[in-house]
């Protein structure tokens, strides 16, 4: 290695990057009349097996591959044929020897060359200036083979002057980036590990005389109605003049002026001015929201209002591109959320593309903008070396929130300044908060890692029950050691930085948070973690698409499908999680309050005065009356709606017998409303049970091989061997459902996991034994015992056939647990496998809650109706199969089969002595054996038959793959369960 190069930093040195600029703001694009070059495009490309690669930065490369800027190495090319490497996943441990700052000789280092020609009159009284918005995770500049600058940082812009080392014509530009760097010990965010240059790169002209750096204040005075606006500039011209041409102001920077009956920001209304800052040799306009944060006796609060976050988190990623997003994406992305009714988002964990945060300031959303910053690995080995609290780290950490900081502070929707994510305790915390502090005082101070929260502003927790975030909202947490910082923890506003998994199939409970949220003032709001899915888009070998997760690309260390925890799917396919998302977080919140409902106004700062609150009678799934309810809600204020009073006689002609929902919903008047998704909120309640069905009057038939009864036929034995003509391959009592990635799991705070419990009873093995089948009275009666392999626990059960007429029969099952049984049981009900070719296409139609999938902890965006979906329609694809698609609270359900519909109507349903209103049914093409051992969706095959459950009872969802598990109140565990159901055919 020449002298020279040794000389300089390399890729395992611990200190900030060298040769760059200072960090500065990044105005939108377009937003300067400065001249830049979009070096983005095709580059050439070479990849090397060790840092030390030999290449000369005067090498051109022309011979090498060509490779697409912005974008990550290892996604480039076909996907079942990537050339430079595959995409590895884990989640806390380092995929390298935890050695810092010393990485593997053994690294892929790529070297990038293009060039490029900048028009004289850039070097002509002004600088060139090359910008990398982002790479991973180090790299050195050269230009014209002379090494210009080493940085670092790898979610974080880097500039570096390039004029000196110009030539007339074109200019080689050679970048030389490794994938690993004593710097991976800082950035391991739960993330694949990606590499290359996958943000954009330009050439920009900084004029003599332009703009250097903008710090802009515009803050909002709640009490007046006055706006103040400060707009300080750095480089040779600090005097420049600021306009906002439509207010007519007119000022210089370094001067604070006061601008009346300005329209706030915020995420309700975001109200943007154009400010211009113009030094005479450069302009630039930035958009500004008047708005102010503050915390307020340990409530958050923008413009003097308290306000909640209704948050997510979000990784940048795309399944082709992985974190060399789009601005289309990244739209995408901010519309999604909006319609959903996130408010809020998490930079998890890093800044995210500077375009993300002007989407965030148009469309309105409050953001934590997080620090790249996560040393996740130190973890398990007792957070030994751990970064930040080694003191030889302190420049680089100080670093990073420092370029955050000045890159971002002058976008209205950055709210919080985050720290960085599960990087623990630490020395240089301290040294990281005074810096931001001396950049920007305007913002609260965010970090989890640390419950003392010693230096910042606001108590942040992931994933603590619910039971504990009650008593955090009363201030009863418990006793920090040291009682001066515990006295301070408790002045502070409390944040769920992470809550609620969103991984497979959940997350559940969302309700009992936010319900905690809207009622205790300390309760800042929450971040759902997490927006998407990390499934990358590839195929098998014989060309099937699929997403991929943790070891599906042969690596040495992964952790699984844990990067498939998203409410969006993989191709951004909102899954039933954000759906109930919505609703949860639905800006006018509508409960059952007793036999009433309540109607509550959640904006801060907007009434309902766009809103109808229509409300619709529904009976056995039909509408029967509909009207108005006629209320404008003043911000956080609420009405009670009865129905009793609303309804007077709509309710008269209404069939006694049928199960009775009234529901009310909030639309927007102007039905094309941006962002309003459809649905403002929506809530019910159960106004009449279903009566109890009219007595089976026939009796059942003695034939030469068993017993008819009505439509249905069983042999000899007691087993259901047809229904109406259809073959039964299995009918049973159930008890087990192929585990969701939260069942699989054991939470944080549980003994023994869901999925465990179910093993060890061995419901994934069941059986059943019949005892007895006699005739009592009108009744068939078989009683049998349903219990697992290797298990002394199981189910009593006992079948009554009752025929009503020749095409409908009656049937009751009664569950009774006997045995120890170690934990929850996933359902209790009744499975039906009936011989149906393409039982994917059967069309089921059914009365009771939908259209969409429910749980009983997921239960807010499923309402009383008529619906109908066929068998495939009514599955979610989830990147790993699993339990889904349920649907409660069914009164009525047909099914068209080939021989004919089979329509099954629900009597009594109990369990554990309650009443239930209706039974819960799943319909599949394949058995939940099947269903639990594949891997991925392409994977599960029809088996010509058609699955059903039919189920008194089923498990909730929870967020037991990081966090609680089911909830108590959602929770089954063994008890008795009745299941009357009317089967016509």
């Amino acid at each position: 290695m020449p002298a020279a190069e040794n000389a300089r930093p390399t890729h395992e040195s611990v200190v900030p990057p060298t040769g760059v600029r200072p960090a500065r703001f990044r105005p939108a694009d377009g937003a300067t009349d400065a001249a830049t070059l979009d070096l983005d495009g095709t580059w050439r490309f070479r990849l090397f097996d060790e840092a030390v690669t030999g290449a000369d930065p005067a090498d051109a490369g022309e011979s090498w591959d060509a490779i697409e800027v912005p974008g990550h190495w290892q996604l480039t090319g076909a996907p079942d044929a990537w050339p430079y490497g595959k995409p590895a996943y884990t989640n806390v441990l380092f995929p390298i020897p935890v050695d810092p700052p010393r990485v593997p000789r053994a690294n892929p280092t790529g070297e990038y060359r293009r060039t490029f020609t900048v028009p004289a009159s850039w070097r002509d009284g002004g600088r060139v200036v090359i910008r990398f918005d982002g790479v991973d995770s180090w790299f050195e500049v050269a230009v014209n083979g002379r090494v210009l600058a080493q940085s670092h940082g790898s979610r974080l812009p880097t500039e570096v002057d390039v004029t000196d080392a110009l030539v007339d014509g074109d200019n080689l530009l050679a970048v030389r980036v490794t994938q690993w760097s004593a710097l991976t010990y800082v950035e391991d965010q739960d993330q694949w590990w990606l590499s290359g240059i996958f943000r954009g790169v330009t050439a920009q002209h900084r004029p003599a005389g332009g703009i250097e750096h903008v710090t802009l204040h515009a803050d909002y005075d709640h009490v007046t109605g006055d706006g103040t606006l400060r707009v300080e500039v750095e480089g040779e011209r600090t005097d420049a003049v600021v306009r906002i041409p439509e207010l007519g102001v007119e000022t210089t920077a370094g001067r604070a002026v006061r601008v009346p009956g300005v329209e706030p920001w915020s995420a309700e209304s975001p109200r943007l001015y154009d400010v211009v800052v113009d030094t005479g040799s450069e302009a630039v306009t930035l958009r500004a929201g008047f708005r102010t944060v503050a915390v307020v006796d340990g409530v958050f609060t923008v413009n003097g209002t308290a306000v909640k976050l209704y948050g997510v988190n979000r990784h940048e990623f795309e399944p082709t591109r992985g974190r060399a997003v789009t601005p289309e994406t990244m739209l995408a992305d901010v519309l999604l959320m909006k319609r959903h009714h996130v408010n809020a988002v998490r930079t998890s964990h890093y800044p995210p593309h500077p375009h993300f945060l002007d989407l965030c300031d148009e469309h309105g959303l409050y953001v934590m903008d997080e620090n790249d910053l996560e040393t996740h690995g130190f973890e398990p080995l007792g957070w030994r070396g751990n970064p930040t609290d080694d003191p030889t780290w302190e420049p680089v950490l100080v670093d990073r929130v420092t370029r955050m900081v000045r890159r971002d502070a002058h976008h209205p929707s950055v709210v919080i300044w985050s720290l960085g994510n599960e990087a623990g305790p630490g020395r240089n915390l301290a040294a990281m908060s005074a810096a931001i502090r001396a950049l920007d005082g305007t913002r609260p101070l965010h970090y989890e890692g640390d419950w003392a929260s010693e230096h910042v502003d606001m108590y942040s927790r992931m994933y603590p029950t619910s039971e504990e975030v009650a008593l955090i909202g009363r201030g009863h947490e418990g006793a920090w050691p040291d009682g001066a910082v515990d006295a301070r923890r408790r002045t502070l506003p409390f944040v769920l930085c992470e809550y609620a998994h969103a991984m497979g199939n959940g997350p559940g409970g969302l309700t009992d948070y936010i319900d905690l949220v809207d009622a205790h003032p300390r309760l800042m709001g929450g971040f759902v973690w997490e927006w998407i899915d990390h499934g990358i888009a590839t195929r098998t070998p014989d060309g099937t698409p699929f997403f991929g997760y943790g070891g599906d690309f042969g690596e040495e260390l992964h952790d699984g499908v844990f990067i498939a925890d998203g409410l969006l799917l993989p191709d951004r396919t909102p899954s039933p999680g954000l759906v109930e998302l919505a609703a949860v977080y639905a800006p006018v919140r509508i409960r059952p309050v007793g036999d009433d409902l309540e109607v509550l106004n959640r904006y801060a700062f907007t009434t309902t005065a766009h809103v109808r609150l229509v409300w619709t009678l529904v009976a056995d799934g039909l509408t029967v009356a509909s009207g108005e309810v006629d209320h404008v809600l003043a911000p956080g204020a609420s009405v009670v709606v009865s129905p009793a009073t609303v309804l007077g006689d709509a309710l008269d002609p209404v069939d006694p017998r049928a199960t009775v929902w009234f529901v009310l919903r909030a639309l927007p008047r102007d039905a094309s409303a941006a962002f309003s998704g459809g649905s403002l909120g929506a809530g019910q309640v159960l106004v009449r049970g279903a009566a109890a069905l009219a007595p089976a009057t026939g009796t059942p038939v003695r034939t030469a091989v068993g017993h008819r009864v009505g439509p249905v036929e069983l042999d000899a034995s007691g087993r259901l061997v047809a229904i109406g003509g259809t073959p039964v391959r299995l009918a049973r009592a159930d008890a087990w459902r192929a585990p969701t990635d939260n069942d699989r799991i054991r939470s944080w705070y549980d003994a023994i996991g869901d999925d465990e419990a179910w093993t060890r009873a061995g419901l994934s093995r069941l059986h059943e034994r019949v005892d007895t089948v006699r005739r009592e009275g009108d009744a068939l009666v078989v009683t049998a015992r349903t219990a697992g392999a290797a298990s002394d626990c199981g189910l009593d059960v006992r079948y009554e056939w009752r025929a009503v007429d020749d095409r409908t029969a009656d049937l009751v099952v009664r569950l009774t647990p006997s045995g120890r049984w170690p934990g929850s049981v996933a359902r209790l009900g009744w499975l039906l496998a009936l011989e149906q070719d393409d039982a994917g296409d059967v069309v089921v139609d059914w009365a009771g809650l939908g259209p969409h999938e429910s749980y009983a902890d997921s239960t807010r965006a499923a309402l009383a109706g008529r619906w109908q979906h066929s068998v495939d329609a009514l599955q979610t694809r989830y990147t790993r199969p699993q339990e889904n698609g349920a649907r409660r609270g069914v009164t009525t359900a047909t099914v068209g089969l080939a021989a004919g519909p089979l329509t099954v109507a629900a009597g009594a349903v109990r369990v554990g002595g309650r009443d239930v209103p209706g039974f819960e049914l799943t319909a599949r093409p394949w058995s939940d054996a099947a269903l639990a051992a594949a891997d991925h969706p392409h994977e599960l095959t029809p088996d010509g038959l058609l699955w059903l459950h039919l189920d008194a009872a089923g498990h909730g969802l929870g967020s037991a793959a990081c966090g609680p598990g089911v909830l108590p109140n959602a929770a089954l565990h063994p008890t008795t369960a009745t299941l009357h159901l009317r089967l016509t055919a």
